[in-house]
């Protein structure tokens, strides 16, 4: 594996014109330009083709990961704007209980304007499905990144996931420079979103409509969904020098037991659709390397940012996932649940994903650096060919099907 310590950040910028940073998603979601690099060669076409680019026996995996409207907008009696995006739960801190709450939770949040914040509750009147109901939040602890928000609600018959549907926005990416609008409702969430929990859209799926769907089973490529729920750290520009000098965000997953057989019987013939996925696949086998010593003693299963780089990884993958496979057995699990720091730069040794279909990313970003371990140096032929065509970029832009040279 290469030292982290030794590949320079500086490697992978690129200029990227506004001009290729679409505001707006294209009329059709199918319509999307599609970049085929398959083993050195490149094609163009569009990604209602996609099934023409996928081999028979390939198998692919989705992340069906769900975008909230997470940000809340209050207004003080000055006038000043405070927004407030929640990031995580942190009482209760399962998503799907945070969501069903009722009068309460707490949250760790972005807070913009936070100078304005002085430490008051801010209030704000709502509306939901009739009902009146006054929402109040109030800061309960904050460090240099993160403020920790308590919410607080007057209707107990309302939750706060209806709170975030009916009051919040669609966290769109800054790089977007523009307000969210209807639009981006259903535009910025993928057909086959489910799970909810993710503050930014796993991009890559955003280009599948029914009809894509419909020409892959027609040639029999088979699919499970796994869930990573994606944070607001996936935006944070990479400053630091070197890859190791990063500090890698966490994000959670989980993994049902069903879907853990579909990959066991499918690799290594597996095609993630986005970055998140291609994380959370690699994830799972570098968990299952550490399940196979002991168990975490706190129940927490966790991967931190380079800790592959110290674990066995010379076990099949099949081995790999049985021991998840065995640890849902022993505890009586339905879904595998960890989270993940894994940062995956040039070097490293991919186990599982065998092809990638994601979008063009940011310069200088850790998704770029992903891309680059699984194409090499290719990746920036393949940039400069999307940049020469007048390719879109990132996450209303189009998309790339990539199959390495190693594989």
């Amino acid at each position: 594996m290469t030292d982290p310590g030794k590949i320079a950040t500086g490697a992978f910028d690129y200029h990227l014109p506004e001009e290729n940073i679409p505001r707006y998603p294209r009329s059709e979601r199918e319509e999307s330009n599609l970049l085929v690099y398959n083993r050195g060669s490149l094609k163009h076409d569009v990604f209602r083709n996609l099934s023409y680019y996928v081999p028979e026996g390939h198998h692919m995996v989705y992340n069906n990961a769900r975008v909230v409207y997470a940000r809340l907008m209050f207004r003080k009696d000055t006038g000043a704007e405070i927004e407030i995006f929640c990031l995580e739960p942190q009482k209760p801190a399962d998503y799907e209980k945070a969501f069903q709450q009722k009068e309460q939770t707490e949250w760790q949040c972005l807070v913009g304007n936070l100078k304005k914040w002085k430490g008051h509750s801010l209030i704000q009147s709502l509306t939901i499905k009739e009902q009146r109901v006054t929402l109040r939040a109030r800061q309960l602890s904050r460090n240099e990144q993160y403020v920790v928000v308590h919410f607080s609600w007057d209707n107990p018959h309302v939750s706060f996931g209806q709170i975030l549907d009916d009051a919040g926005k669609v966290p769109i990416p800054p790089y977007l420079k523009r307000e969210s609008e209807p639009i981006d409702k259903t535009r910025y969430q993928t057909v086959y979103s489910k799970i909810r929990g993710s503050v930014a859209a796993p991009t890559a799926g955003l280009h599948f409509t029914e009809d894509v769907f419909r020409s892959l089973e027609e040639k029999n490529i088979t699919s499970s969904e796994v869930t990573l729920h994606v944070g607001a750290g996936t935006f944070r520009p990479v400053t630091a020098e070197t890859a190791e000098q990063h500090d890698m965000h966490t994000e959670h997953f989980s993994v049902s037991r069903d879907a853990i057989e579909q990959l066991t019987e499918n690799q290594p013939h597996l095609l993630a659709v986005g970055t998140t996925t291609l994380r959370t696949l690699e994830s799972l086998y570098w968990l299952g390397v550490k399940l196979s010593g002991q168990e975490p003693g706190d129940g927490k299963i966790t991967l931190e940012q380079w800790e592959y780089r110290e674990l066995r990884g010379d076990m099949p993958v099949g081995e790999a996932l049985d021991h998840i496979r065995q640890y849902m057995v022993v505890h009586d699990l339905d879904h595998f649940e960890a989270s993940t720091r894994i940062m995956i730069v040039p070097g490293y040794p991919f186990k599982l994903t065998g092809g990638l279909i994601t979008n063009f990313h940011q310069p200088r970003s850790t998704l770029l650096m992903l891309v680059a371990a699984f194409v090499g140096s290719d990746w920036k032929k393949i940039y400069q060919h999307a940049l020469n065509q007048d390719f879109r970029f990132l996450s209303y832009g189009d998309s790339s099907l990539l199959f390495p040279k190693s594989t």
